[in-house]
């Protein structure tokens, strides 16, 4: 009886994801991190930025998206003074370091890595790049100075391109 109970919850779960996914795909990203409340703090970056109407375009683009929780690990103050019109270019640099032309899925990020010896370099639309790794069986983004983002969640399309869900907020030099 056990058994059954877990293969029907395997299953439910399943078809949730399925069913958000297949939502998501009618949805560009911006539209998909707005549905979602562990975007928030993205959104309204997003939005501060100007960047809607760029993201909500018809791409693709690849987004590493970080949580409200990856906001928060940065330093008391860094979020509201980015978020401030005089710091609108800062922000939107920042958040086009997220940003990378095409789409990228998982899959295509560690067969990178497997090419380039363990490390791969990716460019984003700001121009900088961020730096592919794996670690303990993870992938890894490493920044420009050296901060380290775990891919928590990966390849959600979208109509416009694909969301990766990381867990820290990637800085250029």
């Amino acid at each position: 009886m056990k058994k059954k109970n877990v293969i029907k919850s395997v299953v439910v779960s399943l078809m949730m994801l399925l069913s958000w996914n297949v939502k998501a795909q009618d949805k560009s990203i911006v539209e998909t991190a707005m549905s979602s409340e562990d975007f928030t703090t993205l959104v309204a970056a997003v939005k501060a930025a100007d960047l809607v109407d760029v993201l909500s375009s018809k791409g693709p683009f690849t987004v590493f998206a970080p949580t409200n929780s990856a906001f928060a690990k940065l330093p008391e103050g860094t979020v509201e003074g980015l978020l401030k019109p005089e710091s609108k270019e800062t922000l939107q640099t920042v958040l086009k370091y997220h940003v990378v032309a095409g789409s990228v899925m998982a899959s295509d990020v560690v067969a990178m890595i497997k090419k380039s010896n363990g490390k791969a370099m990716i460019e984003t639309v700001s121009g900088n790049k961020l730096t592919a790794q794996m670690k303990d069986g993870a992938v890894y983004l490493v920044d420009e100075n050296k901060n380290w983002s775990k891919i928590e969640a990966t390849d959600m399309k979208t109509s416009n391109g694909v969301i990766h869900v990381i867990d820290s907020v990637l800085l250029p030099k």
